[in-house]
């Protein structure tokens, strides 16, 4: 693309000492208005979405589930630790969390939900709670869209 660039130049260069002022005026204009035209369009998508559906061992999506994305990293001593980098939400009717990123990472999913389920005993019915927790990773890509499914037990 550089040595393309020098090309012209010296090609202008060239015309601006044989030509008329006139036509390397129309030149230079229009080169400039294609070289504005490039720099605008050359913005790129950048952003990262990830799309998380939490489902239940039916397959069934999970409203309600509180999900949480985390980068873990190794510090220099060899330990690991949670980056700054985080994101939660949680799950709308049909299971579904959306989030958006500026940057490409691979998270790490921790998706939980607390249900209360009904038990018969001798001496009646009784609500037991429980936790249903499911793990994931995800990699998120410059400028496109990640879909992962979390199943939660």
């Amino acid at each position: 693309m550089l040595q393309k660039v020098l090309q012209f130049a010296c090609f202008l260069i060239n015309l601006l000492i044989h030509k008329n002022m006139k036509y390397i005026t129309s030149i230079l204009l229009v080169f400039m208005i294609c070289g504005n035209c490039y720099f605008i369009s050359c913005k790129k998508n950048t952003e990262c979405k990830a799309n998380i559906t939490v489902v239940d061992q039916g397959g069934v999506g999970v409203a309600g589930a509180s999900v949480q994305l985390f980068a873990v990293v190794k510090t220099a001593s060899g330990s690991t630790v949670t980056a700054d980098l985080k994101a939660s939400g949680e799950t709308d009717g049909g299971g579904n969390v959306r989030f958006t990123f500026k940057l490409p990472a691979i998270y790490d999913i921790a998706a939980s939900k607390v249900v209360n389920t009904p038990s018969s005993t001798p001496t009646g019915t009784i609500m037991v709670t429980q936790t249903l927790t499911g793990t994931g990773i995800i990699k998120l890509e410059e400028g496109k869209g990640v879909s992962k499914t979390v199943v939660i037990k």
